[in-house]
């Protein structure tokens, strides 16, 4: 469920980066703004980034091989950290410069009015796709705040589709100010000052994504609440206790568990056996995601010393 939310909400983004991109570049050519400039680069690096999210989301649909035994799951980890680095340096660093470099050399604008039509226009875009993130993101978030889903969630593309959509709507809003007030003082300058503002948005944003990509890509386990509900299914029936237990999530889909746990005293192999095997039932159960299960049973030595 995940990945087709994810897919509809890069979709749905590629389609109104990639006509709103083509609109700021007339837009430009018209007027010479550096906001609108600005702006289209954005939306170019955010139509290519969505192209990457799905060039990832097919590598990690890849089945396993002999050199790569858990699959390529992380593909679409790896994949949301360049759309990271190309936010950063595509977006950010050019809008930053471009601004800097108009505002030292300001330059009248040509049919402002274009410019202001075309924003209002891309903001609209802009809305649909990051209704359409939010939408595909309620099931994943549930009552979490959307800055906790950001940070929390295992799934790497709707949080970016999230933060380069909301990037987008405050970037479109800079670029609005900055035009206007070109319009209502008569002074360019704030073109490019309206430039600025958008790259250290775009360079926040990408610093976010950079730090949370990493983190997924390095490999995060279970949330709390899995870990909760992991160590739930696993203390029944002939396990006494969890001893230990190690998580780590392989693909946004795929959680990796091994645990140690104590066996019932004087159980047999067959016991220990059907055990184990009920255990990983609960498990599946409690946790979808767990698709991986390695489950060692021992002898409860804290317990026996206890005693």
């Amino acid at each position: 469920m995940s990945t087709e939310g994810s897919k509809k909400a890069i979709l749905a983004a590629l389609a109104a980066n990639a006509g709103i991109a083509a609109a700021k570049f007339v837009g430009f050519a018209i007027t010479g703004s550096s906001s609108m400039l600005a702006e289209a680069v954005h939306s170019v690096a955010d139509t290519s980034n969505q192209g990457l999210l799905l060039i990832g989301q097919r590598q990690a649909a890849k089945a396993a091989t002999k050199l790569h035994p858990f699959g390529f799951g992380r593909s679409r980890y790896f994949y949301s950290f360049v759309v990271a680095l190309v936010l950063f340096t595509l977006g950010s660093l050019f809008a930053i410069y471009e601004g800097i470099h108009k505002i030292e050399h300001p330059e009248d604008l040509d049919a402002p009015v274009v410019a202001l039509v075309i924003l209002g226009v891309a903001i609209a875009l802009e809305s649909y796709s990051f209704a359409t993130a939010m939408r595909e993101s309620r099931p994943l978030k549930g009552r979490a705040s959307w800055w906790r889903f950001i940070r929390n969630s295992r799934n790497p593309e709707l949080p970016v589709v999230l933060l380069e959509d909301t990037g987008a709507l405050i970037g479109l809003v800079f670029a609005l100010f900055g035009v206007g007030m070109t319009v209502i003082t008569g002074d360019p300058v704030w073109d490019g000052v309206g430039t600025v503002a958008i790259g250290v948005l775009l360079g926040v944003i990408a610093v976010v994504l950079i730090v949370e990509m990493q983190s997924l890509l390095i490999g995060e386990g279970a949330t709390e609440t899995e870990e909760a509900h992991l160590l739930a299914a696993l203390e029944q029936q002939g396990v006494q206790r969890v001893i230990h237990m190690r998580t780590q999530y392989l693909g946004p889909d795929e959680l990796l568990v091994a645990a140690k746990f104590a066996a019932r005293p004087g159980a047999t192999a067959i016991e220990i056996a059907e055990t184990i095997d009920a255990a990983e039932a609960r498990i599946r159960d409690a946790v979808p995601a767990a698709r991986i299960i390695y489950l060692e049973p021992d002898i409860d030595r804290a317990g026996a010393a206890a005693t």
